[in-house]
């Protein structure tokens, strides 16, 4: 089971690379797809290197914002870590690895255009260090900080939002594009786009309901709460989107899906069914007053 939603995660990956590709101009297209790879492989590199042992340290008790380095380069990472436990500690690592890499090329997404890719794989393997890996101790590591406070997040809302500030941020010192790019600018293949966003979506459904980490009712609970946010968020971007410009979007169809998705991620397995039609609903229109 945590084989199979590892898999499903690492497919998101391609997704990604699609919709950036389809979102820029034909001129970067290809640079995305490639900046988007290569990010997975940076991030499964410093995993294994050092990044799982980093995140989910079995031995750092007494530190509450960062593991040691006892699992580097997985060394003794193998079955079970406690009794209880119904799943091997590498399934786990892997299942975990995939997560990174998703954040990773969330965050690659900022070279659009203007980036050079070469430092900015240099940057991405900084980042997961010295960024992504203690959030994610702080909130899913029994040590963690926020794990202790009793913080919840599903399957990675922390997720989402570092890589989108670390995008941000990495957009902000690459400065603005040239104002002559801007000009009529328009996505450059709007199928790769719908490919990219049914990719993701595919892959957004065990994402979200592998992270039980065991088959259960639970999981399908996930499955279906990610589902119905999905539908809600895209159908209310579209239809805020034909108020405004009497037409029907495929992008803002395509878009709003992924707020839906996005919104689900860190609440997916602990709320009721009608409450992610709710938040579907809440993500499109937010999401669509901000495009605005």
């Amino acid at each position: 089971f945590m084989l199979i939603s590892s898999a499903f995660v690492f497919f998101m990956i391609p997704g990604l690379g699609f919709l950036y590709s389809g979102l820029a101009r034909r001129k970067s297209a290809l640079s995305l797809i490639w900046v988007v790879l290569m990010a997975t492989l940076v991030g499964m590199l410093q995993w294994y290197f050092w990044g799982f042992s980093l995140a989910f340290s079995k031995t750092a008790t007494n530190n509450k914002f960062i593991g040691d380095m006892n699992s580097f380069g997985f060394r003794n990472v193998y079955g079970k870590v406690n009794i209880d436990d119904v799943y091997p500690e590498i399934a786990f690592a892997t299942f975990q690895m995939m997560f990174m890499c998703v954040a990773l090329s969330i965050v690659s997404g900022a070279t659009a255009e203007r980036g050079k890719l070469f430092p900015h794989m240099i940057f991405l393997f900084m980042f997961a260090t010295i960024v992504y890996c203690p959030i994610c101790y702080w909130i899913w590591a029994p040590g963690g900080l926020a794990y202790q406070w009793g913080v919840l997040d599903w399957a990675g809302g922390f997720l989402e939002i570092v890589s989108a500030v670390g995008g941000f941020v990495y957009s902000y010192f690459l400065g603005r594009r040239k104002e002559n790019l801007l000009i009529n600018f328009r996505p450059h293949n709007v199928s790769m786009v719908t490919l990219g966003t049914g990719i993701l979506w595919f892959g957004w459904l065990l994402f979200n309901g592998g992270s039980t980490l065991t088959p259960s009712l639970k999981s399908v609970y996930a499955f279906l709460n990610t589902n119905i946010s999905a539908v809600t968020g895209g159908m209310t971007w579209c239809i805020l989107d034909y108020r405004l410009e009497r037409k029907w979007s495929t992008v803002g169809l395509c878009s709003g899906i992924i707020c839906g998705l996005v919104a689900a991620t860190p609440s997916s397995g602990c709320i009721p069914l009608y409450a992610s039609l709710i938040q579907g609903i809440v993500a499109g229109v937010v999401m669509s007053i901000i495009k605005i």
